[in-house]
């Protein structure tokens, strides 16, 4: 009985003193995580070459707004997704959080003829992609991808295609609806985007990412990519 007893105390003891601020500091870093600021990792090529696999990337969730921990609801809005933005939502297709590049705003008229982008009837403009960005992808796949620079609204940022996959590379036009955004990967021909599911509506969104924080080498035996630590996203 002596022994149940002390048990107890101590037990309680370990609550008040120890479990509880523990308890209190997990509860303040996940609602941290879910209202401020995040990281996602990128399982899929989605956004080569921009973000490859094994990228983690860093989301700010204050960037558009403020939601109520542990949900979509928002309190407060002070700005909204802007064309090139790259971002992270909820699919509309099966609730996955996807990363994306908005290629479409509200009101925005989007089409892609044979891979060439035209928002409002004006195509974006290619030019060679710079050799580094390339290198990003193993040497011995890169000659399956064709590589590019697309600009559009003074803002750059790298796209590629494969021509041998079947991909819809002519889409539209289609008018972006109200208070909704269409989305693209940057890797065009293998990329499950708003082509698929439709525009993604604002609630969906969850912010805005800006960085590889770091990078894993899934294929190289999870190796750290040092070059990649802590990069900002074009």
């Amino acid at each position: 009985m002596k022994k149940t007893t002390l048990w107890k105390q101590k037990w309680m003891k370990f609550l008040r003193e120890d479990a509880r601020p523990m308890l209190v500091t997990v509860l303040v870093l996940f609602a941290f995580r879910s209202a401020v600021a995040d990281w996602n990792d990128v399982p899929t090529g989605s956004m080569k070459p921009t973000i490859v696999e094994g990228d983690r990337v860093f989301v700010n969730k204050l960037a558009y707004d403020l939601k109520v921990p542990f949900t979509t609801w928002h309190l407060a809005a002070w700005d909204n997704p802007k064309r090139s933005d790259i971002v992270v939502f909820f699919s509309p297709y099966d609730g996955q959080r996807l990363v994306k590049r908005v290629v479409g705003l509200p009101g925005d008229r989007i089409e892609l003829v044979n891979d060439q982008l035209l928002v409002n009837g004006r195509p974006a403009k290619y030019e060679p992609l710079e050799t580094r960005t390339i290198n990003e992808i193993p040497v011995a796949e890169q000659p399956a991808h064709e590589f590019a620079s697309e600009t559009f609204a003074d803002r750059t940022h790298p796209v590629m295609a494969t021509p041998a996959l079947r991909a819809p590379r002519t889409f539209g036009p289609i008018t972006v609806p109200e208070n909704q955004y269409f989305m693209m990967g940057d890797n065009r021909d293998n990329s499950f985007d708003s082509r698929f599911y439709g525009c993604v509506a604002r609630g969906r969104i969850v912010g805005r990412a800006s960085a590889v924080v770091i990078s894993l080498d899934h294929a190289g035996h999870y190796l750290p990519r040092w070059h990649r630590f802590f990069t900002r996203l074009p």
